[in-house]
């Protein structure tokens, strides 16, 4: 990983390793937020040169400690400052959208020393999808760089009409400043130290200062993440790579969290996704479930709240349609691009419903289903109205905006769907897995309707699933491979690829059990599953590639989808070979972090092969590891009917699992794992939910 990224809320900052913000990087490294980057240089200088870096740690993402040191330096063969004798400390760190970031030199020269610390900056407030590359359009002017005590100002008159500014203060005399430049000098004896501390606020409109003192701050910051910590589930395990992975996740997840109002919900990834996606954000949601279900809630309200409610093909939006993603910057806000919000992806709005079911059966709370009662009945509505666009009870999309996306399932690169001849299938095309989002999501909600007593809405759903289902397994299972169709084309014809797709079905209840164990077979073969992980494309396939973005890589969200898919149909053996070969992957990354895909080769080259340029943290990569908990729990709760499936098993490269304080109903559930000769025992520690548990004890080892 060649940046270091920290973020809280919407503000992140992308260095190098240095910690500085530099050119011709290919991560386009800044200060963001609001997809506008507020600071486009940064960089320390100690008498005018880069120093050394000495160590650079990205493991953490809420703040960044950075060791450097001065090189050599003469001037005319007269020495000016020895090599490695001032160590620099940069450390950083994000509170309530301010940056604080505290210079601190300490000499190690024998004698007494001078020297001079300097920054470099500045603000290009360019648009993100500019930044980027993929867009142009028309944008503002750079303002006046303002000159104050301890401070400096970059200002931005938007093509939006938004003022935009750049606050940079520090809390030490300067020796020198001007535009985009400031300097100290110092002189220290042999262990001395002297530090600065800047604070950089990336400020729209009539926004005003939040900087307070950075101690007081620092410890409002760390006291927000304990509490995060102290809200979860415990994880214990003999196996200490797992509780490594679970800890990264829930550390990932914290600092992906955004709160655009409505509550706390996971942005997609770092650097470039740090904002509501639909998809992302309800799939890392629903993976988050067992260990923290307010975020499922304050995405699902969030989610209510930029619902469609008109049709406007710039953003492939239809009433009742659930947001693929919003942006904040210049080129979304005067509609030069779609993404205000913008509504292409086929998929968020069953998994929107199947989010709010998922939460009911976790939490048992009908009030936010009552709450949101009126998005139910237009998202069910855009189902069968405009997303069965046809009328043959499948949803397909269709690109209509002129600069939106093709491909609209989480597949959404130009040639991930693909039939096996070897062409591109064309739209409208209708993906596997949605419509087993789409069953779920109906058969989930109809027994919520039920609970909430209205029976004739539950049945008309039931009805519509079931006929769904029907027809699903007809037009879409290819008998002579035992598999089902990745799509449905244009023309209604079987899109028949061997793709990872079909494996999210599993958690649907669409599949008949025999297919669901033929589905499970296919994605653990060799020509699926990797070693490391199963594949999105099969080896062997026209289309198959394994240094793709889609067609033969390895997705983590993927495999995790499909895990509770064969937790749910209990098919314990082929949901342990997956685990086991992710575990096996993570060994191969920085800081016990499954990153958002990596290349499909199998395990000849020993090792992983990474894809170039996977963004980490990612929400649903990280969510991934937490799904490794539930799938070996096997537990699925059910409020409604006031039960806990439980079917727990082990790896076979583990002896004890403990699982404490599962929220689930009104209570928590303790459960633990232990290997007893050939048998797995099962031990309910506690259960205060209020709920009945079903379980299989007694469940054969692998």
């Amino acid at each position: 990983m060649n940046y270091r990224v920290i973020k809280e809320n919407d503000l992140f900052l992308l260095t190098d390793e240095k910690g500085d913000i530099v050119g011709n990087h290919p991560y386009e490294l800044g200060l963001y937020t609001k997809d506008t980057r507020f600071l486009s240089s940064f960089k320390l200088l100690i008498n005018e040169e880069s120093p050394i870096a000495l160590h650079s740690d990205g493991g953490e993402n809420y703040r960044s400690n950075i060791l450097l040191t001065n090189p050599h330096q003469e001037d005319e063969n007269e020495l000016v400052l020895w090599r490695e004798s001032i160590q620099l400390e940069r450390f950083r760190f994000i509170h309530e959208g301010v940056l604080y970031e505290t210079i601190k030199a300490k000499s190690f020269f024998p004698k007494k020393v001078s020297f001079r610390i300097s920054l470099l900056m500045n603000a290009d407030f360019t648009d993100m999808f500019i930044v980027r590359g993929f867009q142009n359009g028309k944008v503002g002017t750079k303002g006046d760089t303002i000159l104050s005590e301890k401070e400096m100002t970059f200002t931005y008159n938007g093509s939006d009409l938004i003022a935009r500014r750049t606050e940079v203060k520090w809390n030490q005399q300067e020796q020198e400043v001007k535009e985009g430049y400031v300097a100290f000098d110092w002189t220290l004896e042999h262990g001395e130290s002297k530090e600065v501390t800047l604070t950089i606020e990336a400020l729209s409109g009539n926004e005003k200062s939040r900087v307070k003192d950075e101690q007081e701050a620092l410890h409002a910051l760390q006291e927000s993440y304990s509490d995060w910590d102290k809200a979860l589930p415990i994880v214990k395990t003999d196996m200490k790579q797992l509780e490594k992975l679970v800890k990264r996740g829930t550390d990932d997840l914290r600092v992906l969290l955004t709160d655009v109002g409505f509550g706390h919900f996971p942005v997609a990834g770092l650097p470039w996704f740090g904002v509501p996606f639909g998809r992302d954000s309800l799939i890392a949601a629903l993976q988050l479930l067992p260990f923290n279900a307010d975020i499922a809630k304050g995405t699902l309200l969030t989610m209510a709240h930029y619902q469609g409610s008109k049709v406007d093909s710039w953003r492939d939006e239809q009433p009742g349609k659930i947001m693929h993603e919003i942006r904040y910057g210049e080129l979304a806000n005067t509609n030069q691009i779609p993404f205000a919000p913008y509504y292409g992806s086929v998929d968020s709005t069953p998994l929107f419903l199947m989010l709010l079911v998922d939460y009911v059966n976790w939490t048992g709370d009908l009030t936010l289903a009552k709450k949101l009662r009126p998005n139910i009945d237009q998202a069910i509505e855009w189902i069968d109205k405009y997303g069965d666009r046809d009328g043959d009870l499948f949803i397909e999309y269709h690109q209509e905006a002129s600069k939106g996306i093709a491909n609209q399932g989480w597949k959404d690169s130009g040639d991930s769907v693909v039939h096996r001849n070897g062409d591109y299938a064309k739209s409208p095309i209708a993906l596997s897995e949605v419509q087993g989002y789409v069953y779920q999501a109906k058969k989930g909600i109809a027994a919520i309707l039920r609970a909430l007593g209205d029976n004739e809405e539950a049945q008309g759903l039931d009805d519509s699933a079931q006929r769904l289902k029907e027809k699903f397994n007809k037009e879409f299972w290819m008998e002579d491979v035992g598999f089902y169709a990745i799509a449905l084309d244009e023309h209604k014809k079987q899109v028949g690829t061997i793709t990872s797709n079909p494996g999210h079905l599993l958690q649907s209840g669409i599949l008949s059990e025999e297919h669901a164990k033929k589905v499970a077979n296919v994605l653990v073969s060799h020509e699926m599953f990797s070693g490391y992980g199963i594949r999105t494309m099969a080896e062997g396939e026209a289309g198959y590639n394994p240094m793709s973005y889609h067609d033969g890589s390895v997705w983590p969200h993927d495999n995790s989808m499909i895990l509770l898919g064969l937790a749910k149909s209990n098919l314990t053996d082929e949901m342990k070979i997956v685990v086991q070969g992710l575990i096996e992957a993570s060994h191969h990354f920085e800081y016990d972090r499954l990153p958002e895909l990596f290349c499909g080769y199998d395990q000849s080259f020993n090792k992983v092969v990474p894809y170039p340029v996977a963004c980490s943290p990612q929400a649903w990569a990280a969510g991934t590891p937490l799904t490794f908990v539930q799938s070996l729990l096997g537990i699925f709760p059910d409020s409604l009917n006031n039960k806990i499936h439980l079917n727990p098993s082990l790896l076979s490269s583990m002896d004890e699992l403990q699982v404490k304080d599962l929220q689930i109903g009104n209570g928590r559930l303790s459960v633990s794992l232990k290997r007893i000769s050939d048998k797995v025992e099962v031990t309910v520690e506690k259960n205060t939910t209020g709920l009945s548990i079903e379980q299989g004890l007694g469940t054969a080892a692998l």
